[in-house]
């Protein structure tokens, strides 16, 4: 274990010298192809011990033992001889591997993993002295490899500072949080539409773990997942994550979950429960809005996910989902028509406020916890505003939240009721009709009273002036027509 410690460190040591890395993000994906093809050489030696007809899907002189593995005995390819092997031989072969529609996910993951993989280190030696000590954990032994999947946490939560990786990362508290109110059950299935570095998924499989009993639950608690991310890089991050948690099938797809009409879903494509952090701000191309109904197609892509999400969940499923403030005060077209629906096909039952710098670094834009299932329309939804807790001005990097800043929600959750702090509400109920009919489906309520001036990031800042112009627009446009209608002219 001792030789874990400093994995990280003794690599970056290591890529430091080489010319070819250029900042954290290219050292991270480095290690990542590495990580992943040392790991699944681990799972593959369990499957052959399994499966004496097992047969793996990387040709022999590509697989991790044969080229990496360094048996000291100063036969393994250093220098230029490794160099040219990863870049003309290994690339390209993993790149191209034959994978078709019968090909079984625990092998075809390969092939989607490399497919926009890159080596960036130039020099054979150094890259030599990475494999090394890659190679030298010891994924066999279970100790090590349960310690390993902690360093693992470490490395995609060091994403989060290597620019703009961070935007796969939500802090561990907070999925830890979610996933702990969900009570998954076994035999559930969970998914996560932008399922990043696989953070939601880690943390309903640790909650989940608590209930497996049998063989059975065992193998219902391997089958519970569904993950699909756009991204090559996490993706590639979460299949090494869910390979480490002992997924032998992750049920993990690298594709664009806003690229399907919402209306082709069917039962099968529906879930039991919803885990996830709608990307926010993000740019789609304009077809994208094309696989929505009109009402619903909006431009913000945490609103499409919104949608996607009450598409794809099953009758009486439960979600939790985070969301941005914009969601929640927006009063444009699109915005109230997906509300609308949540209100009347939903029950939205709680709505958690969440402080500012939960994100931070990444992003200071405020967020929220959405919990609703599909039980029945909403009758009453619950708003409750978590504070900072005492003793912390905001969190950082160094004082992260941790899963007992939500003591206090938990608490109430259990015995709810009204709450004010200083004169304002700090938890309170809403009917639907009120949200509806007297807040003009504006969900902001219970928010942060006198929350001092933020200084957001200049994207952040644009994001959040769209937002409130398209809702301005939204209001002038109703307020208009109404007094149109009272003047009983046509409207124009």
């Amino acid at each position: 274990m001792g030789n874990l410690s400093g994995f990280v460190k003794r690599l970056r040591d290591i890529m430091r010298n080489d010319a070819g890395i250029n900042g954290d993000a290219q050292r991270i994906e480095q290690i990542a192809w590495m990580l992943f093809l040392k790991v699944y050489d681990a799972k593959e030696k369990d499957w052959e011990w399994n499966d004496d007809g097992y047969v793996s899907i990387i040709p022999e002189n590509c697989r991790w033992a044969n080229w990496a593995a360094d048996d000291r005995s100063g036969s393994a390819m250093t220098g230029d001889r490794l160099l040219d092997f990863v870049n003309n031989t290994l690339f390209p072969t993993l790149k191209k591997l034959p994978v078709t529609a019968s090909t079984p996910i625990r092998k075809a993951i390969v092939q989607t993993t490399f497919a926009d993989a890159n080596n960036y280190m130039k020099d054979g030696v150094l890259l030599r002295q990475v494999v090394n000590v890659i190679d030298d954990l010891d994924l066999s032994d279970y100790e090590e490899s349960h310690a390993f999947g902690e360093i693992y946490e470490t490395i995609l939560k060091e994403l989060q500072s290597a620019g703009s990786a961070g935007e796969f990362y939500t802090p561990r508290a907070v999925t830890d949080f979610m996933a702990k109110m969900i009570e998954p059950k076994i035999g559930e299935t969970m998914a996560d539409f932008a399922c990043g570095t696989g953070g939601f998924i880690t943390s309903w499989l640790k909650e989940l773990e608590r209930a497996v009993k049998t063989t059975e639950d065992r193998e219902a608690y391997g089958n519970s997942i569904y993950g699909i991310e756009k991204k090559q890089f996490p993706y590639m991050l979460c299949i090494t994550n869910m390979l480490l948690h002992d997924l032998d099938v992750p049920q993990v797809f690298h594709a664009n979950s806003l690229l399907h009409d919402v209306l082709d879903y069917t039962e099968s494509d529906q879930f039991d429960v919803v885990l996830m952090n709608s990307p926010y701000g993000g740019s789609e191309k304009a077809d994208v809005k094309s696989h929505f109904p009109a009402d619903l197609a909006s431009s913000e892509t945490a609103d499409l996910f919104m949608s996607v999400i009450m598409y794809r969940l099953k009758k009486n499923g439960r979600a939790a989902v985070i969301l941005p403030d914009g969601f929640l005060f927006g009063t444009d077209n699109a915005k109230v028509s997906i509300k609308k629906k949540l209100l009347s096909e939903f029950n939205l039952h709680t709505v958690i406020r969440m402080p500012g710098s939960v994100f931070s670094p990444y992003t200071s834009i405020t967020t929220n916890i959405l919990f609703f299932d599909r039980s029945q329309p909403t009758k009453e939804t619950w708003f409750y505003r978590l504070d900072m807790p005492e003793g912390y001005k905001h969190f950082s990097k160094t004082k992260p939240m941790k899963l007992e800043h939500f003591d206090p929600v938990v608490e109430w959750w259990k015995n709810r009721r009204e709450l004010s702090a200083d004169g304002f509400d700090k938890a309170k109920k809403f009917t639907a009709r009120q949200l509806a009919e007297e807040l003009g489906y504006n969900f902001d309520q219970c928010g942060y009273p006198h929350v001092e001036e933020e200084i957001l990031a200049p994207m952040d800042l644009i994001q959040r002036y769209q937002e409130e112009r398209s809702s301005l627009n939204a209001e002038i446009d109703r307020v208009l027509a109404e007094i149109t209608e009272k003047l009983g002219g046509a409207q124009a």
